[in-house]
């Protein structure tokens, strides 16, 4: 009997083991279960970590092992250069045609009627090249002329004496013209310049009554300024002045006579104290004048107004004294005149 109770205080203490070790098994089994509920927030799914792979692969040296996508766009990179080239050449080719083709078949357009653009400002008509230029002149000798002249101012005939000075010693030349009465005052006028090729140039002219008047040619700058504050003018070879003009004639006919018959003219670019017009001569024809200093056959040559408040020029050039001038007349639009006549010669001091 006393062996019996050992066995069954044996037993229990196995069955309590037993239980723990098959809850310790259970909660193993259920924590292997639970862990990848756990861990698969942070974890991507397979499908997701190819495309990785695939880069990463990419951008590996061209030796790797393991084929990968990326030799791809290198294929379709070398397919591609070939057929841009190949269509390069044509397209230009087709297209410069094309461009110029488009131009010559394009329908026309409406006509339309362009706008009449306003005519250009009257501008002063340049004055003409002078008659001297390229022209035969023999330049008379120096003399003094002396004239007997008669006039009429404001409706009153007067009687004065004139004198013409005439000065060159081949390469340059003085000029002076006065006239004077009692109770008309007195009027002079003076030129002075050089001789060259176009036979006259005048440097500088002046006109004196009661104020003081000049006229500058300025051929290096290739215009005449004047003194009266005029505008300038443009300066031309062969160029004259109101004294100078009238030896100059005499240097044309006395250079070639012939050239200058009847109905002929002469044109010569002439400035005055405050401006510059062009003076056309006409030769009328010859005409035996009887004058104070005697008997002369001459030339006559006429220049007529051209528009209002011109004068009337007329002189008359004799052979017999190189050409100058035995008597002038001018005339003013208002009928005033002065007409001086030669009445000797002098050889000057």
């Amino acid at each position: 009997m006393t062996t019996l109770p050992a066995r069954a205080s044996a037993a229990p203490p196995l069955r309590p083991l037993l239980l723990l070790t098959g809850a310790v098994l259970l909660a193993h089994v259920l924590l292997l279960q639970a862990a990848p509920v756990q861990w698969g927030m942070e974890a991507e799914p397979a499908s997701k970590l190819r495309p990785l792979l695939t880069r990463t692969i990419e951008i590996k040296p061209a030796d790797a092992a393991a084929p990968t996508p990326a030799p791809k766009p290198v294929r379709r990179t070398a397919r591609a250069t070939p057929a841009l080239q190949q269509n390069t050449a044509p397209t230009l080719a087709v297209q410069a045609p094309a461009a110029i083709e488009s131009v010559a078949t394009a329908p026309p357009e409406p006509a339309q009627t362009p706008p009449v653009a306003p005519p250009p400002p009257a501008e002063p008509s340049p004055p003409p090249a002078p008659v001297a230029a390229a022209t035969a002149l023999t330049i008379p000798g120096s003399v003094r002329l002396k004239y007997t002249a008669t006039g009429q101012s404001k409706n009153m005939e007067y009687h004065a004496r004139s004198q013409l000075d005439w000065l060159q010693d081949g390469e340059a030349y003085q000029a002076s013209m006065v006239i004077g009465a009692p109770g008309l005052g007195r009027r002079s006028m003076a030129s002075s310049g050089r001789i060259t090729g176009d036979g006259l140039a005048p440097t500088r002219f002046l006109d004196k009554s009661r104020t003081e008047r000049a006229a500058h040619f300025q051929s290096d700058k290739g215009t005449i300024t004047f003194s009266a504050n005029s505008p300038d003018v443009p300066w031309l070879a062969g160029a004259q002045d109101r004294l100078s003009v009238f030896v100059q004639l005499a240097s044309l006919l006395a250079g070639d006579p012939a050239k200058y018959p009847p109905g002929s003219s002469i044109s010569l670019y002439t400035a005055g104290p405050t401006g510059a017009d062009t003076w056309t001569f006409w030769i009328e024809g010859e005409a035996k004048l009887s004058l104070p200093a005697g008997e002369f056959n001459a030339v006559k040559l006429t220049r007529k107004p051209q528009r209002d408040y011109d004068q009337t020029v007329e002189v008359w050039l004799a052979p017999s004294i190189g050409w100058l001038p035995v008597r002038t007349r001018l005339t003013q639009h208002n009928g005033d005149f002065v007409d001086q006549q030669l009445r000797s010669t002098e050889t000057p001091p």
